[in-house]
C-alpha cells in the first residue's frame, strides 16, 4: 500500500525522522516478467564449455562393410589384442565419442529488452516493501521496525570493522536473519562440490548504499558476513533484487540511497535522470477489487434502476402439441384414449388371424401328404441340407414307402 513517509531507524532507538517515499514501489508486481528476465539475465555470465574436439574419435578405425555377418560401424585396426575388431567412433561403443559433442559457438549469451529489463527492476523493487512478499521468500522481518528498512547515514557510514557491523545488523532486529542463514550454509549435492563450489547457503539481507568505493568502508565491513550483499543504489541488478527470480528480497537502504531512487528511475511527472525518457511503470487499476467498485454507493447510484424483463410465451402448435391440444379441446384426451384401445384391439386380433393362418395351413400339408405320399417323399428330397424339423407324419410315410 502508499506511504506518504517511511521513518528512518536507527539503531540507538532515537527518532532520526521521516523520509518521502520513492514512487518506483508503486510499480505493478509482475512475477511472470521478472522470471523470464531473470532467465535470460542469468545465462550472460557463462562461459563456453565443450570436450575435446578429438575426443573418442582419435583411434585408427574403419568399417569392415557388408557380407561379414556383422555391423558396419567403424572397427580399431589391427590384431593380436582385445582391442583390435572393437567398434570405435560411435556413441554406442566403448571410447566412443559422445552423441552431439558439445560446442563452444553455443548461444552462450541473450540479448534482453531494456525496457523489459527496466520495468522487471521497478517490480522487483516494489515487492521488497512488501512484507508478506518479503516473509514469504523466507527472511526472518518478525523483529525490524518497518518494511521497507531505512537506517540513517551517519549510524552505517562510521562502520568499519565487521564485529561493529554484526551490532548493527542485531540491533536494527536482523539477529533471527544471520542465524538462519548461518544454519543453511550445507555442502552442495551435485558435481559442483568438486569445481570450486562446494558449500550453498540461503540469501540474506540486502545493503543498498550511495557511497563511493574510494572513501567509503561499509563495503569492508559487511561484506565477511555469511549472506550479507552489498550494492550501490545507481547499480541495482535485478539478479541481487530478486535472486532465483524470486520477488521479496529483504533490502536494508541508507536514506540518500532511498532517496536517490526518485533521480534514478523517475516519477510520474518527471524523468529518470540517470534513463533517459523513463519513468516507472503503472498501474492499470488502482484499486483491483472489481466487485467493491461496482457495487460501492457512489457507482450505484448512477447506475439506471433495474428492468424486469418480461418474457413472451413461445406460441406452440396446437395439432403437433398434445398438451397444448387438451387446453383447447379436452375431449382429445378421450379422443386419444379411444384410439389407443382400437389399435391395440386390432393388433390382438391381427395376431389371432396370423395364428390360425398357421394352424390351419398345416392342416391342409398333412391332409396333402396323406393323399399323395410319393410326392411329399420327393418335395422332402429337394429341401435344402440344413437338417429340417420333420413331423411325425412325415417320418411315418418316409417308412411305409421303403
Amino acid at each position: 500500500m502508499a506511504r506518504p513517509l517511511v521513518t528512518v531507524q536507527s539503531p540507538s532507538g532515537k527518532f532520526k525522522g521521516t523520509t518521502p517515499f520513492p514512487e518506483v514501489f508503486l510499480s505493478p508486481i509482475r512475477s511472470d516478467l521478472i522470471q523470464d528476465v531473470h532467465t535470460k539475465m542469468n545465462k550472460n555470465h557463462r562461459q563456453p564449455y565443450a570436450v575435446s574436439a578429438l575426443a573418442g574419435e582419435d583411434t585408427s578405425a574403419i568399417s569392415w562393410g557388408t557380407g561379414r555377418a556383422v555391423s558396419r560401424i567403424p572397427r580399431v585396426k589391427g590384431g593380436g589384442t582385445h582391442r583390435s575388431g572393437q567398434g570405435a567412433f560411435g556413441n554406442m561403443c566403448r571410447k566412443g565419442r559422445m552423441f552431439a559433442p558439445t560446442k563452444i559457438w553455443r548461444r552462450w549469451h541473450v540479448k534482453v529488452n531494456l525496457n523489459q529489463k527496466r520495468f522487471a527492476s521497478c517490480s522487483a523493487l516494489a515487492a521488497t516493501a512488501v512484507a508478506p512478499l518479503v516473509m514469504a521468500r523466507g527472511h526472518r522481518i518478525n523483529g525490524i521496525a518497518e518494511v521497507p528498512l531505512v537506517v540513517a547515514d551517519n549510524d552505517i557510514q562510521g562502520i568499519s570493522k565487521t564485529k561493529d557491523a554484526v551490532s548493527f545488523l542485531v540491533a536494527l532486529g536482523l539477529q533471527p536473519e544471520l542465524k538462519k542463514v548461518e544454519d543453511s550454509r550445507h555442502v552442495r549435492a551435485g558435481k559442483g562440490k568438486a569445481r570450486n563450489r562446494k558449500y550453498v547457503q540461503s540469501k540474506g539481507p540486502l545493503i543498498v548504499h550511495n557511497k563511493n568505493r574510494e572513501n567509503s568502508t561499509i563495503e569492508q565491513a559487511f561484506r565477511n558476513i555469511p549472506g550479507v550483499e552489498l550494492s550501490n543504489v545507481t547499480r541495482l541488478n535485478l539478479l541481487s533484487l530478486a535472486p532465483g527470480g524470486h520477488v521479496g528480497r529483504l533490502v536494508i537502504w541508507t536514506e540518500s540511497a532511498f532517496n536517490e531512487l526518485n533521480n534514478i528511475f523517475g516519477t510520474r511527472k518527471a524523468f529518470s535522470k540517470q534513463k533517459k525518457g523513463f519513468k516507472p511503470p503503472r498501474s492499470v487499476l488502482n484499486n483491483c477489487d472489481i466487485a467493491r467498485i461496482i457495487n460501492s454507493p457512489e457507482v450505484q447510484s448512477q447506475l439506471l434502476e433495474k428492468k424486469e424483463v418480461v418474457r413472451t410465451l413461445r406460441k406452440k402448435n396446437p395439432l403437433r402439441n398434445f398438451k397444448v391440444m387438451a387446453k383447447l379441446n379436452p375431449f382429445a384426451v378421450v379422443q386419444k384414449r379411444q384410439k389407443l384401445k382400437a389399435s391395440r384391439k386390432l393388433a390382438n386380433r391381427k395376431v389371432e388371424e396370423v395364428k390360425r393362418d398357421k394352424k390351419l395351413k398345416a392342416t391342409r400339408k398333412v391332409a396333402e401328404h396323406k393323399k399323395n405320399p410319393r410326392k411329399a417323399f420327393k418335395t422332402l428330397l429337394h429341401t435344402p441340407a440344413v437338417a429340417p424339423v420333420r413331423s411325425d407324419i412325415e417320418i411315418g410315410i418316409l417308412v411305409g414307402n421303403k
